[in-house]
């Protein structure tokens, strides 16, 4: 049974449609908050980690709901419906608001809503993927949605690029037509996806092993339990060795060190460049562009590396790397556009770290207990994006903008010294017997 592309393109809009939010969310929101409000940047910070704080309770609690469900649309398609919608509505209310009153208390109190509108239905929209693909054809089926979701958030940077004019006082920029191509965008990817994929009916055939769209069959595959201890009442308990206890707190360590460090720069670096070097109009755009599309190229090279030398060696280069261009980010004292070399530079060694990390995170428990790894990775990532918009803004604020990427390199070479300590899950991974197996990272 072959691999759905089209099918599987179309389950991606969802993730791209997120996607091309969260890349608005994490860019001008911020801005927004800073110029029009006046908000300093330590309670700045606090409003924007609010997403990953409720993401913490939000993701797993509608990831379950949305397993339990059971409508004739199908488990996780409401879910889609109904956030977009209110997302749509009330990141339009938002913007409104934004662009015709200094209401601070209104407009934090729509953000929220809006992030709770979000937080409700990216478990789901994930969760699309696996329940409609069979198991031995979701790595080549990740890949492409990895790869919508980097669509979507370049479809939002270009939008940034050719729809935001700043004005000459930052506070009066008008994001009512970067608003309504987000919208559009969001809507129109949903009702694509909603039109062209029947969940209930593929699910249903998927199970059955009989695929009505592409017109092979196919069973399921099973995943082998393999556990260390049979406990009395039949279930399995994994026990790691002290060893590789200590490798994976080395590891999780290291996980929240990069992301301290990565989120810094791509939460801040809008008004970064507008407060050090005075650049307006969107100019931060061409560099997250960069380092995003730098980052989708170095996938397939990345992987094929990694078959080769290792993950260990490869997160630690990729580290490295992304700490020099940090040093040299900060050495700079005005815009050169020798930055943009840098943040290609980023994305790649950002790669690096994802191709290699949640599969060293997950390598050193069984496979009965994936869940249970991941979801200690998203932890250490999610408890990374909570602090450090806090912590990275109370310095911006109180010490100075130019502290941004000092704070960056510190943080990672950090992850450099904790990722030395990791000694297991380094196995080196077989090469992809399929291009698109080398975009299968964490989303």
């Amino acid at each position: 049974m072959k691999l759905n592309y089209k099918r599987t393109i179309l389950i991606g809009l969802a993730f791209m449609s997120i996607c091309a939010f969260w890349q608005f969310y994490d860019n001008e929101i911020p801005k927004i908050l800073t110029y029009h409000f006046g908000l300093g940047e330590t309670f700045t910070g606090v409003i924007m980690a609010l997403d990953n704080v409720l993401a913490l309770f939000l993701l797993p609690l509608f990831g379950a709901f949305s397993d339990k469900a059971d409508t004739k649309l199908g488990k996780r398609m409401p879910f889609i419906l109904v956030g977009t919608g209110l997302s749509v509505v009330l990141l339009f209310t938002l913007i409104t608001t934004a662009h015709s009153s200094t209401n601070l208390i209104a407009f934090i109190v729509i953000l929220f809503l809006l992030l709770i509108a979000m937080g409700t239905y990216r478990s789901p929209a994930v969760s699309l993927m696996p329940e409609l693909t069979p198991a031995k054809h979701r790595s080549k089926a990740n890949a492409i949605i990895n790869l919508m979701g980097t669509l979507g958030a370049v479809y939002t940077l270009v939008m940034i690029k050719v729809l935001l004019k700043s004005a000459e006082n930052e506070a009066d920029t008008n994001y009512i037509p970067l608003m309504i191509s987000l919208v559009v965008f969001m809507v129109l990817t949903v009702a694509i996806l909603f039109f062209t994929i029947p969940e209930k009916k593929l699910m249903t055939s998927v199970r059955e092993g009989v695929d009505d769209f592409d017109g092979e069959g196919g069973l399921i595959e099973k995943e082998l339990v393999n556990a260390d201890v049979l406990k009395s009442d039949g279930s399995v308990k994994e026990v790691l060795t002290k060893d590789v206890r200590r490798s994976m707190s080395f590891l999780l360590v290291s996980v929240f060190l990069w992301f301290t460090a990565y989120n810094a720069v791509t939460t801040a670096f809008s008004r970064y460049v507008t407060e050090v070097w005075n650049l307006r109009n969107g100019a931060y755009a061409d560099c997250l562009m960069i380092a995003t599309i730098a980052a989708v190229l170095a996938y397939i090279p990345i992987g094929n590396i990694s078959t080769k030398i290792g993950r260990k060696i490869t997160i630690l280069l990729g580290v490295g790397l992304m700490s020099l261009c940090y040093l040299a980010a900060a050495l700079m004292p005005t815009y050169n556009p020798a930055l943009n070399f840098y943040f290609a530079i980023i994305g790649i060694g950002w790669a690096a770290i994802n191709v290699n990390s949640y599969p060293m995170v997950v390598e050193m428990g069984r496979s009965s207990v994936i869940g249970k790894y991941t979801g200690l990775y998203y932890t250490f990532s999610m408890a990374a994006q909570v602090f450090t918009p806090i912590f990275s803004g109370f310095l911006l604020e109180h010490v100075s903008y130019r502290t941004l990427f000092p704070y960056a390199f510190v943080f990672s070479c950090l992850a450099l010294i904790t990722m030395s300590m990791v000694k297991h899950g380094d196995t080196k991974p077989l090469k992809k017997k399929h291009i698109l197996e080398n975009f299968d990272v964490d989303d």
